[in-house]
């Protein structure tokens, strides 16, 4: 461990732990699929409801985000380095040094969970942010393969992460706790899994509490961003339990498969609502303020 944190920007990079787990990915797509798609028939037949057809897999929906998913991984091949050289950067400019003890990747792992939860908030907060975070919420399915559908613009994230270099923790450390925060996020992208034993809903993210996440029912819409853990939407008054069914996807679906589309969408909507604007101070409003805000509309005395 001594030596992978004092290794060089190229043996960080290659340290992915996302790359090793794809094979594993795979297969439990494919057996959640068989699950679900059982489920599915069985619901079909005792109630033959929209609701059994949307449950599983649909071709063009599953192929669009596994898309996603191998765009982003070849995107972030090409910036890691550069976000890496940043966090060096600062890691070299920062008095502190968290070591390699239990100290440091109890920072390490609960920081990245900490700060993924604002980046996350941010992202559903701040248009400009969810214009990249909406690729993930755009499938109108539920299934491990909408775990992979990854916006391409990994370095959105950086500033967060650069809290926990400021403080200390060495970028190896850190590479290895943002592997096994996403790692663990897979496996909560499911219908397969109902809810869990009751204290493990309290503290860990579920697919019960990310279902939540995912839907576009009123009370769902911004809750529940927890990454590892649930307790930080506790605390902060984003927490919403999983009641009625959830319906997913977006407010205004997508209505494609279309993979460049499906990242590009939000980022083309936000340029033409800034070419409607007239004041500037409206159009900077656009990228920071939440994704349905709009100035208010003229009156005869403005």
């Amino acid at each position: 461990m001594e030596q992978f944190l004092r290794g060089s920007l190229a043996d960080m990079a290659e340290v992915d732990l996302i790359l090793w787990a794809i094979p594993v990915f795979f297969l439990l797509m494919l057996l959640e699929g068989v699950v679900l798609t059982r489920e599915a028939r069985e619901d079909a037949i005792d109630r033959a409801g929209e609701e059994a057809a949307r449950k599983g897999y649909a071709l063009k929906d599953t192929v669009t985000s596994l898309t996603m998913g191998l765009g982003s991984q070849i995107i972030l091949a090409l910036t890691t380095l550069l976000g890496l050289g940043g966090y060096l950067v600062l890691w070299n400019l920062t008095p502190f040094d968290l070591g390699s003890g239990w100290v440091a990747w109890t920072v390490a792992i609960l920081g990245k969970d900490f700060v993924y939860y604002w980046f996350h908030r941010a992202s559903h907060e701040m248009r400009f942010l969810w214009a990249a975070h909406v690729v993930h919420h755009s499938s109108e399915h539920y299934n491990l393969s909408t775990a992979l559908r990854q916006a391409w613009t990994p370095l959105t994230a950086w500033p967060f992460g650069a809290v926990l270099i400021l403080l200390g923790v060495n970028p190896a450390l850190f590479v290895l706790a943002s592997s096994i925060n996403l790692l663990y996020q897979f496996w909560i992208h499911t219908e397969a899994i109902d809810k869990l034993w009751r204290p493990f809903e309290y503290v860990f993210n579920t697919p019960s509490h990310h279902r939540v996440h995912h839907g576009m029912n009123p009370q769902y819409l911004d809750k529940n961003y927890g990454g590892i853990l649930i307790v930080f939407d506790r605390w902060f008054g984003t927490f919403e339990p999983e009641v009625e069914k959830v319906r997913y996807g977006i407010t205004k679906p997508l209505e494609s498969y279309n993979p460049f589309w499906v990242f590009a969408h939000e980022y083309v909507a936000i340029v033409r609502d800034m070419r409607s604007d007239r004041r500037w101070a409206h159009r900077v409003a656009r990228l920071w303020r939440g994704p349905g805000w709009a100035p208010a509309p003229a009156t005869a005395d403005s």
